[in-house]
């Protein structure tokens, strides 16, 4: 994807998303994948000619994409953030409306860490305008993630193999993240009961277990909740 053109690109993230590959979806609208760095993507106004190849609401999701990669490009994160915010606001309701089926979870995974990268790289340069709320930016990701958490954890009627509910670990913890580091750790308390709820956490990946209970630790220390805490 790196020499891609832009056609190209619409063609294959076209087949894709009809393709159901989440995988393959989550590269192609990554901002740490190689294509960044390819100048044909690289669009100040992607709107028209994205329109012209890909369907609503894909359309919209990609065309802040490449809005966002020129952004990225120009070194401006806090219109990056913008961008990144506006294409995860476009893919919940994409999620919203899915019914019995999780391919689109690779991809969530992807666009929420991006905005919450985003929004961190976004808050340092904010921060240094006298800007009143130095973490303005990264709370806003936040609700993008709670967004995002909210649909995987009400999607408790579709099977067990096709459930959303198998991403909200993932959504957890990049929450965890951005409260620790806004410190707004009472936040962390709904989320630690929705996975201590969740019947079949302990199928959660390894990795993102890990992640979870090193997080869930550092609250019990704050708290004083030694016995917890170990």
């Amino acid at each position: 994807m790196a020499h891609v053109n832009l056609n190209q690109y619409l063609h294959q993230i076209e087949n894709a998303w009809i393709g159901k590959d989440g995988d393959m979806c989550s590269a192609m609208l990554s901002c740490r994948n190689i294509h960044i760095t390819n100048t044909k993507l690289q669009l100040e106004k992607p709107e028209s000619s994205v329109g012209r190849i890909l369907e609503p609401p894909l359309d919209e999701i990609v065309a802040a994409h490449l809005r966002c990669l020129w952004a990225m490009a120009n070194k401006d994160p806090v219109e990056a953030c913008r961008c990144q915010m506006i294409l995860v606001t476009a893919f919940i309701k994409i999620l919203q409306q899915q019914k019995d089926e999780n391919w689109c979870l690779p991809v969530m995974y992807t666009v929420c860490l991006d905005v919450r990268l985003h929004a961190i790289k976004a808050d340092k340069i904010l921060s240094t305008k006298e800007h009143k709320n130095k973490k303005e930016t990264l709370e806003k990701a936040a609700e993008c993630l709670m967004s995002c958490f909210r649909i995987c954890a009400a999607d408790n009627r579709s099977s067990e193999e096709f459930t959303k509910r198998w991403g909200m670990l993932m959504l957890v913890n990049q929450m965890f993240k951005v409260y620790f580091r806004i410190n707004k750790l009472h936040l962390c308390k709904p989320l630690i009961r929705a996975i201590e709820a969740f019947p079949m956490k302990h199928m959660f990946s390894l990795s993102q277990l890990v992640t979870y209970r090193y997080y869930v630790g550092r609250k019990a220390m704050f708290d004083c909740d030694y016995k917890s805490g170990v």
